[in-house]
């Protein structure tokens, strides 16, 4: 994030401090809203610009009775109490119309002069592209006081994309994240498809090529998040619905506990989904009694790492495909559940491939060492796939700058991946190659790379001792000469 980006925030973030917020949390939620007025009114201008090009008509989020608050009308107002007004009685009333997790909204800025002030402060952040929302979120997240609770860190725009690429999400697909957090996943999952099918390569793909019966798939059950975190799920909602998805089915809901499996949840819960991407939460631990008996049955552990995985078994269709983050210690950990584990994905399933991520993937917000698992519901593992990404096209220090293209092994690993099934890669010197399932039977189903993955050590050679000691005799020889010479010279 850049310095001028981050004193804007600051300076928000203290103006809304100073003007009686004192809640972090509150700050965050405020912020957000207003963020969403902004986005939602660029995306409906998106939808009639793409309109006219097209002639295929869209759902507007704004009717004729709410042009008053679209974003481009509210920065214009020059009365701060008209503005107050205008949002505090017309903009929120709209905003609880829009879905569950939004039925609460509630405007909470005290003075109209800090009104004005958070509009115009928004109206300068640059939300437009790349990962600059995401950036600002987890900026603001990072001055939470209760970081514990609410410290999730989010996955990077483009290894999402990267895996909605490896499992080749397409518009006939049902998608799920069980731990959807901003709904990032969802979102890189809709892209695909609009991407694909779209006619022309612009920023903002049309998906003109859909037909009208997969256009109405993607607006009902394309994709489907949970979360047990209000905050996050009412960001996800806007996230999804600022890409196109007007209900989005976002479920407020921890899907490792007993009663996922009940209630309206009932129908998701096992045999759901065709394609599941998720970065679930590592290193929590669950009470014994709130894990769900039905993946106790898989694995027995508290671990979530662990759980999360046979949650998203259990939630796929037979067939159905996964792209999953999980810590490095899911892969060789030694513990029962470990293994037991590793080898219900051998044994029961078809395990496709784990791709290794650099350790500086998640920085700044966190240093963790990941994988990326690929497994598909049941079928027969034979060879399982591996690629040691080594760089991902940003520096791996705390600033993630951007690399050259050269820098990226991203590309690489998915052309390889793609090929698997017709290419050689029985090399395993080369970042990408397979691993015969006998041979991880005999390693107690080890799946870290580094097991695997054959290092080629360049020969080195050095100069002789005896060549390296007379050139140090020779140097000292030529010290002792010029000392002797410049003492002559002041004698």
């Amino acid at each position: 994030m850049n310095p001028a980006l981050r004193s804007n925030i600051d300076r928000l973030w203290t103006d809304f401090w100073t003007g009686g917020i004192t809640n972090p949390l509150t700050v965050i939620e405020q912020i957000t809203y207003l963020i969403f007025l902004r986005l939602m009114d660029a995306a409906e201008a998106r939808g009639e610009a793409i309109e006219r090009r097209t002639g295929r008509a869209f759902n507007h989020r704004f009717g004729p009775e709410a042009q008053a608050i679209r974003w481009s009308r509210l920065r214009e107002l020059g009365s701060s109490e008209e503005l107050m007004r205008r949002l505090r009685d017309e903009a929120f009333p709209h905003l609880r119309s829009l879905g569950r997790s939004m039925a609460d909204a509630q405007f909470m800025i005290p003075k109209p002069s800090l009104v004005k002030t958070a509009v115009e402060l928004i109206d300068q952040l640059p939300l437009t592209g790349g990962d600059d929302k995401g950036d600002i979120y987890e900026y603001l997240l990072g001055k939470l006081t209760t970081a514990g609770i609410n410290g999730q860190f989010r996955t990077p725009r483009h290894i999402i994309r990267f895996m909605a690429d490896l499992l080749e999400i397409g518009p006939e697909d049902r998608v799920a994240d069980p731990a959807c957090g901003t709904g990032g996943f969802l979102v890189a999952a809709l892209e695909r498809v609009l991407r694909k099918y779209s006619s022309e390569n612009g920023e903002h793909p049309t998906g003109d090529l859909l037909s009208p019966e997969q256009w109405a798939h993607l607006g009902g059950d394309f994709a489907t998040g949970f979360d047990f975190d209000v905050t996050m799920l009412r960001i996800a909602e806007m996230n999804l619905k600022l890409h196109g998805l007007e209900a989005p089915r976002i479920r407020y809901q921890d899907a490792l506990s007993a009663g996922f499996a009940r209630g309206d949840n009932a129908a998701l819960a096992s045999d759901a989904f065709t394609a599941v991407l998720a970065n679930p939460p590592f290193k929590g631990n669950l009470d014994a009694d709130d894990v769900s008996p039905d993946l106790s049955r898989t694995v027995k552990t508290r671990k979530t790492e662990l759980l999360f995985v046979a949650l998203i078994l259990r939630m796929l269709r037979t067939g159905g495909r996964s792209a999953t983050i999980v810590p490095d210690g899911v892969l060789f950990g030694s513990s029962s559940a470990h293994r037991a584990l590793r080898e219900h994905l051998v044994e029961r399933h078809q395990l496709d491939g784990v791709i290794s991520l650099p350790a500086g993937v998640f920085k700044p917000y966190a240093g963790v060492s990941t994988a990326i698992l690929l497994f598909t519901k049941g079928g027969q593992t034979h060879d399982v796939f591996f690629y040691d990404v080594e760089r991902d096209g940003f520096s791996l220090d705390d600033k993630r700058a951007p690399l050259s293209a050269d820098q990226d092994d991203l590309p690489a690993a998915l052309a390889a991946w793609r090929a698997r099934g017709s290419a050689d890669l029985t090399d395993r010197t080369a970042a990408g190659f397979v691993v015969p399932a006998e041979e991880l039977r005999g390693a107690n189903y080890d799946l870290s790379v580094g097991r695997w993955r054959e290092r080629v050590h360049a020969e080195v050679t050095h100069e002789a001792p005896a060549a390296i000691l007379a050139r140090m005799k020779a140097n000292e020889h030529a010290i002792l000469t010029e000392l002797e010479e410049l003492e002559g010279i002041l004698a």
